[in-house]
């Protein structure tokens, strides 16, 4: 398999950390209990203590749609290919407008994919490279020769699952399930792959640790009957975002390691590092410990936690700015809610 172009699409409104300690402030004076502008200084050193700089959302007359658009059509001509060559496209946002149908269709009919089979691939941030490995899987039955994947990650400007909610603080103890929630940003990205016999295969590892599910959601209403109780579980409310990220970290370096030592890449080959954009200090610190420190490529400082298009969006920065050529080796790595933890490496 051969990855042709990623690209990544950013919104035009740029968010940083005095913004967030702002937004907090708003939402949360006639709320919080205790010293309101101590809690906003201890937030905002828990953000740069992450690397956390900038992020950025959407402008009142941008729609997600458009960015994936642009994403898309952006990375076909990148890729040499038309539209109607397309015969695959998956979707692996978290963020979406429906839950029936996938968010392929709709993407296909904006992109223009009119000969493309669509479904979705929902997995929390590990959502694209299991759409990536899935593809590998399909271009070996032969059906397809090309694919796209897309998603829109636009669920912080639009209302919903963060805003205003998780920015009313009544409680220092509140950011125990709401600091992840500032390090958000917003992005679409495109990946186009075609089948290559000739080339590497990707490699992949996975490791999945459903035990610590409740340690990031978002749930729906009835999501009782759907899973064991947890007083973990909609902490900030139904539908809205709850993520207890210093614990996830934690409880995640073993399985980092783990799933990193299980890829075995040849380290000296590696060029480009990607990560889940979670934690610019804690994505650093490990690439540190496995000798990759030196070209680990961020964009947490940068775009924010862009959820599922974090590992994409690093993809195409590093390429565009030249880190990653042609021939040369990447390797990705990245945790998720669920939780699951995943590494791949190609040659481009």
């Amino acid at each position: 398999m051969k990855l042709r172009a990623v690209t990544s699409a950013i919104p035009s409104r740029k968010i940083t950390n005095t913004d967030i300690l702002e937004l907090i402030g708003e939402h949360s004076a006639d709320l919080f209990t205790g010293n309101l502008k101590g809690a906003q200084r201890k937030v905002g050193n828990l953000l740069n203590f992450t690397g956390s700089d900038t992020r950025y959302w959407l402008e009142a007359d941008e729609r997600p749609i458009d960015l994936l658009r642009t994403a898309a059509h952006s990375a076909l001509t990148r890729a040499g290919l038309a539209p109607e060559q397309i015969d695959l496209l998956i979707y692996t946002g978290v963020g979406r407008g429906f839950l029936e149908p996938g968010g392929a269709y709709h993407s296909a009919a904006a992109i223009g994919l009119r000969n493309a089979h669509c479904f979705d691939v929902l997995d929390a941030c590990m959502s694209w490279t299991r759409a990536v490995q899935l593809a590998e899987s399909l271009f070996r039955t032969g059906q397809y020769r090309s694919a796209m994947i897309v998603n829109a990650e636009f669920a912080v400007s639009r209302g919903g699952a963060v805003l205003p909610h998780v920015f009313r603080l009544k409680r220092i103890e509140d950011l125990e399930s709401k600091l992840p929630a500032y390090t958000l940003g917003e992005a679409a990205t495109a990946t186009v792959l075609t089948a290559d016999d000739a080339g590497e295969p990707w490699k992949f590892r996975f490791i999945s640790r459903p035990d610590l599910a409740p340690l990031c959601n978002i749930t729906l209403d009835g999501y009782e009957g759907y899973c064991d109780p947890s007083d973990k579980l909609a902490r900030n409310g139904i539908g809205v975002f709850t993520s207890f990220g210093i614990e996830m970290h934690d409880v995640g370096r073993a399985e980092v390691q783990a799933v990193f030592d299980q890829l075995d890449p040849p380290v000296d080959e590696v060029a480009a590092l990607v990560t889940h954009a979670s934690s610019k200090r804690a994505w650093q610190a490990f690439a540190d410990t496995v000798g990759l420190g030196p070209v680990t490529h961020h964009v947490f400082d940068r775009i924010g936690n862009v959820v599922s298009a974090s590992v994409p969006a690093a993809l195409a920065s590093a390429i565009d700015s030249g880190q990653l050529r042609p021939g040369q080796r990447a390797v990705g790595l990245m945790g998720s809610a669920g939780m699951s933890f995943g590494a791949f490496t190609f040659v481009l």
